[in-house]
């Protein structure tokens, strides 16, 4: 707390005999004045002897400067000296470092040379060994030691290709020649990685692999593991879900045992394009291909659609640089045969199924059908003016049946909307548009000319004379009929056909024949109502 004088002298009155009013003794100046007096004699002497600490404290603390300030020169004396001799150190071993990096490039040129002439005396007796005809050094007794062997071996071969034809052909006499010994270790280094392989030791796979890669039977090594992967992988009926499995299974390993495992995948997606999934579709569609056109295309839709999935799955694994166009060749060399003459297939069978769908409707109704109305509007509209004013003779007697059949056409949409998903997936882009008309052509046909036309033509020519009782009803059901069958007509015109002709000249040409259908069957219904 802070001193305040006046607290002080009120606290010293207050403790000192006489000094006030308290305790009901009286008041006693002198005694007062004299505790005064004595408390500040005691004071002075307090000060007095604080004072002496005070000096005593401040002589003894510029002593103590002086001698930090010297201590300070000092290790700045110090520190000058340390940091010179630093700097000299510095370049000292700069300077050695210098002679250091130049005796080792000289111990190097010295000692380079001397491994080589160390390397090639062991390869001239290796050499040796092999003109002798005894391999007696344990490099090449010792099975452990194949990978020691194998360097060895690839580094003899290599010079015996260097000698002159005549020595060459003089040391390939001998039984051990570098030649027939690097056949055998190719040999037993497949041997080896095979056995490894099917013990699922990756890493002695890698190890053999690597050594191997010098050697010009490495793809024979690919072709070994490509081999045994699908052994076993192929038991169930579902070929293309087999394929991905074992695909992905071998993605996983492959990087982990060949330097290349790109190049590798794709060799073994290849194979299995090429042998496996080529096999199967051959026996899947050849044996329909004569004989039942519907079950030959369901079949090669599926197959392709299948293969092309399978494709999408495999677009995610590395196969190098242009996977897509890798695997589109691989498809292709599967299908081309197939996919050629594809879409005269689809027409062949569309027409001959066609045909037979409307055949069994009028045959289920005991109708022949007959040729009516050959001629042009202006002949149609010619005939109903003389059937109105004139009649000529009796109509015909249709019994009150519209020959028009919500089955049949609902069966000759299903199959033309079967062939356009077919068309889409297995025409050439280039060869959409027309293969999509082609098959719009035979619906026009069969299911607007030889079903709708027909029956509108069989319904004119029914229609009785002016003063008949049952004057236009059986028209008017055919009407309702046709204009029913119409609208389904234009359904699939518009979400299956115009998605594969939108941007093709195909389109006008399309709309065109859809235009003129429409006043065709227009121009009829007005007629047959009129």
């Amino acid at each position: 707390e802070p001193f305040v004088a006046d607290e002080y002298i009120e606290r010293l009155a207050w403790r000192t005999p006489g000094g006030g009013s308290r305790g009901g003794e009286a008041f006693d100046p002198k005694r007062l004045l004299e505790e005064f007096v004595n408390h500040i004699q005691e004071l002075q002497v307090m000060d007095e002897r604080i004072q002496r600490k005070v000096e005593k404290l401040e002589q003894q603390c510029q002593k103590e400067a002086k001698e930090f300030a010297k201590k300070v020169q000092e290790l700045q004396k110090s520190n000058q000296v340390a940091f010179q001799h630093f700097q000299e150190l510095d370049e000292h071993i700069s300077y050695v470092a210098t002679k250091v990096c130049h005796l080792g490039d000289q111990l190097e040129g010295v000692n380079t040379p001397r491994q080589r002439a160390v390397e090639a005396q062991k390869l001239m007796k290796y050499f040796n060994e092999f003109l002798d005809g005894e391999l007696k050094s344990d490099v090449f007794t010792n099975s452990e030691k194949i990978k020691e062997a194998a360097d060895i071996i690839q580094k003899l071969h290599l010079i015996a290709q260097e000698l002159p034809f005549d020595s060459l052909m003089d040391f390939s006499c001998y039984p051990l020649s570098s030649a027939g010994k690097y056949h055998d270790l190719e040999c037993q280094l497949i041997q080896e990685f095979t056995s490894a392989q099917r013990r699922g030791e990756i890493s002695r796979m890698r190890e053999v692999a690597a050594v191997l890669l010098h050697f010009k039977g490495y793809s024979h090594c690919v072709d070994v593991y490509i081999k045994q992967c699908q052994e076993g992988a192929f038991l169930r009926n579902d070929v293309f879900e087999d394929a991905a499995i074992l695909c992905q299974r071998v993605n996983k390993q492959v990087g982990e045992v060949f330097s290349n495992p790109e190049t590798v995948l794709a060799k073994l997606i290849q194979n299995i394009f090429e042998v496996k999934l080529q096999s199967y579709v051959k026996d899947q569609l050849e044996e329909h291909r004569k004989s039942d056109a519907e079950q030959y295309l369901k079949n090669l839709y599926d197959l392709y659609s299948r293969t092309t999935n399978l494709s999408s799955k495999l677009m995610e694994f590395n196969l190098g640089t242009d996977k897509q166009t890798f695997l589109s060749k691989l498809i292709k060399s599967i299908f081309i045969s197939y996919l050629e003459n594809y879409i005269e297939v689809e027409i062949g069978y569309l027409k001959s199924r066609s045909a037979t769908i409307l055949q069994r409707y009028y045959d289920s109704k005991n109708h022949q059908k007959r040729s009516i109305g050959t001629g042009g509007i202006q002949d149609l509209k010619e005939r109903i003016r003389q059937r109105t004013n004139l009649p000529l003779g009796p109509s015909i007697d249709t019994h009150g049946e519209t020959f028009l059949s919500q089955e049949v056409v609902v069966n000759l949409l299903q199959e033309t909307k079967q062939a356009f998903e077919r068309c889409h997936r297995l025409s050439d882009p280039s060869d959409l548009p027309k293969n999509a008309f082609r098959i719009f052509s035979m619906l026009v046909e069969f299911l607007c000319t030889e079903h709708i036309d027909y029956a509108l033509e069989t319904g004119l020519a029914g229609i009785p004379s002016s003063d008949s009782k049952n004057a236009n009803l059986y028209f008017l059901d055919v009407v309702h009929q046709a204009n029913t069958i119409f609208h389904l007509f234009d359904k699939q015109f518009n979400d299956h056909l115009m998605p594969l002709i939108s941007s093709s000249p195909k389109l006008s040409e399309c709309l065109q024949k859809k235009k003129d259908i429409i006043e065709q069957m227009e121009v009829k219904l007005d007629m047959g109502i009129d």
